[in-house]
């Protein structure tokens, strides 16, 4: 009994605290949001879903989709990933992350995960010298994870996670955190249906400051010298609310096919729906496919697929495979994941990953 007011509070819970968010989509927002580099995937299998997977997400990929799905690691966890973001562009992403079971019953899951972006180095330029040749600095964008899941019962799973946003060039910086939470139900005779629920990057304000706000001056009246510091506007988090549900078809003997589909509210942009595909053999082969699509509540705006319509270079389909191989008689496993994601401009994301489940 106390397990089921445990759950039901944490699933109402989670309901409250998306309420805020369910007149998101408001396309009049669209790039008023700061730290959007929270909405980027830095993971090749749920990136070959196009993020449908939200309610079935399972190990540390849930963190970004759905922080629930991390209870389902029982013991050791390490991922790795690199994307080539918006090919031709020249920025990389990396990400790394780690997850641990603990407790005596290892029902409870601790993660921390790692993002950066690797712009290159860009010239440096002045209204004095606008074709540079005076140096180069390098962005910095870097995203720290730390969460928690837990099973609560054979069919709830819940979890919360806490994320650090640090953005910064030489001389201007900006650093925040933000919240998610998230549910995941498991139901059905095998279970193999799904459901999920999942409230993202809610947080304060955040706000530029450092050096290059400031510049010097000098007083009319006494010539006296000062340094003026300009103050930058605040910004917000791009907050969302992912639901999401799942089924899989696992009463084969060698086969299973997953089918998934959810629905995202943002809060600075137009609202998605996505919907993926996966064939898994022998839990050994996956492949799997998916589409994102934009939804617009404007009468004006009657194609949202068309370069015009969208607000985000992602023109809708995805695709990926994974092969894992058993490492011992114990269960470890070692696989490779590999994700694409179409894009227009650019020639698309590719995104390669690495894990080992001990």
């Amino acid at each position: 009994m106390k397990i089921k007011h445990i759950s039901n509070t944490l699933v109402a819970l989670t309901f409250v605290l998306a309420a805020p968010s369910l007149r998101a989509g408001n396309e009049d927002r669209v790039g008023q949001a700061g730290g959007t580099e929270l909405l980027i995937n830095p993971w090749a299998r749920s990136a070959g879903w196009a993020g449908a997977n939200t309610s079935m997400a399972r190990g540390l990929e849930a963190q970004f989709l759905n922080v629930a799905g991390t209870a389902f690691t029982k013991n050791t966890e390490v991922l790795f990933s690199r994307s080539g973001w918006m090919g031709g562009s020249g920025i990389s992403i990396n990400a790394f992350g780690l997850s641990q079971g603990i407790g005596e019953d290892k029902t409870g899951t601790l993660s921390l995960s790692i993002m950066t972006m690797n712009f290159g180095d860009i010239m440096v330029t002045t209204v004095d010298q606008p074709e540079g040749g005076i140096g180069t600095f390098r962005p910095n964008l870097t995203n720290i994870g730390l969460s928690y899941a837990k099973e609560f019962s054979n069919a709830i799973y819940g979890g919360i996670a806490i994320r650090t946003v640090n953005q910064s060039i030489s001389d201007v910086r900006a650093s925040g955190i933000c919240f998610d939470a998230g549910v995941q139900y498991v139901t059905g005779k095998t279970d193999n249906l799904r459901f999920g629920i999942s409230l993202r990057n809610v947080g304060p304000r955040m706000r530029f400051n450092g050096d290059g706000l400031s510049f010097k001056g000098t007083l009319p009246e006494t010539g006296a010298s000062l340094t003026v510091e300009q103050r930058s506007e605040s910004f917000e988090m791009p907050s969302l609310l992912n639901i999401g549900g799942a089924y899989i078809f696992n009463n084969m003997e060698n086969h299973e096919i997953s089918i998934a589909a959810n629905f995202t509210s943002n809060s600075f942009s137009k609202d998605q729906v996505q919907g993926g595909l996966e064939y898994a053999f022998k839990k050994m082969f996956m492949v799997r496919a998916g589409y994102m699509a934009e939804i617009s509540s404007s009468a004006n705006d009657s194609d949202d697929l068309t370069v015009a319509g969208r607000t985000n270079a992602f023109t809708g389909p995805t695709a990926g495979f994974s092969i894992e191989a058993p490492l011992n008689k114990k269960g470890s496993t070692f696989s490779i994941d590999y994700a694409y994601r179409a894009t227009n401009p650019f020639n698309g994301v590719h995104t390669i990953g690495a894990r080992i489940n001990l």
